[in-house]
């Protein structure tokens, strides 16, 4: 099970997760602007998802988009470690990122900004823009509130809820991140609203025992109104394990 928020400029074009054509056989949404995407899965059970690393000290302009390394990982065929491999080699050439990874089988993490990922074994992760599991307010509500979730996987309803919750967190609990104190609070919710930026997208990913995918997406415009939904489901091929995804 997946629940993840997409943030970004409202103004940015984006279409919505559908099967892709060029290249095939990738479900996602895709930044129109550049081409990625920030999260995909395969009819094989791949599956990758991308968040930018904040820290404004460190972003260099001109660099390749991030959301590439999205679907270049999900066209590879590579395992976790080969996966691993090639994001250590290739990282310095993009800004700042962390990449979750599953090639069907095990699951993965890389954070660029140590240069270095590991696999992961069967547990609740949470994943903001810092390293995996950095205990900022809305990371640690989410991954409680997705281990409550737990308890009934085809209610789809309470992951949604964790993904819109808007509370922000109080002053002594924001990171610092270098991008002043007005800002660190908008981005402190689950759900972010602000001026022209916020929560575009919000997607939940089961995969029960029988191999059975079922991929939810939601859109919402700059006031945080429903403006589409996306329902697909599809079987994984017979006879291969199960992905390891909390």
């Amino acid at each position: 099970m997946l629940a993840a928020n997409r943030d970004e400029s409202h103004d940015r074009p984006t279409s919505a997760a559908d099967w892709w054509h060029d290249p095939a056989g990738i479900l996602a949404g895709r930044d129109l602007k550049e081409g990625g995407t920030w999260l995909g899965m395969t009819r094989e059970g791949r599956f990758a998802a991308l968040t930018n690393y904040r820290d404004p000290a460190i972003n260099r302009l001109g660099v390749r988009s991030r959301g590439r390394l999205v679907s270049e990982l999900l066209q590879s065929g590579y395992s976790v470690a080969d996966a691993l491999d090639y994001l250590r080699g290739g990282s310095a050439a993009y800004n700042a990122f962390n990449m979750i990874f599953c090639d069907g089988e095990r699951l993965g993490v890389f954070e660029s900004v140590r240069g270095e990922g590991r696999e992961l074994g069967p547990g609740i992760y949470g994943l903001s823009n810092n390293l995996l599991d950095t205990p900022w307010p809305k990371v640690k509500n989410a991954k409680s509130r997705l281990a409550a979730a737990l308890t009934d996987v085809q209610d789809v309803g309470a992951l949604l809820q964790l993904l819109r919750d808007d509370r922000r967190a109080a002053d002594e609990e924001l990171p610092q991140t270098g991008i002043g104190l007005e800002w660190e609070r908008l981005l402190s919710s689950a759900f972010v609203r602000a001026d022209g930026y916020g929560t575009r997208c919000s997607t939940v990913i089961r995969i029960n025992r029988a191999g059975r995918v079922f991929f939810d997406e939601w859109s919402w415009d700059s006031a945080g109104g429903e403006i589409d939904r996306k329902i697909h489901q599809f079987d994984l091929p017979a006879g291969r394990p199960q992905p390891v995804m909390a």
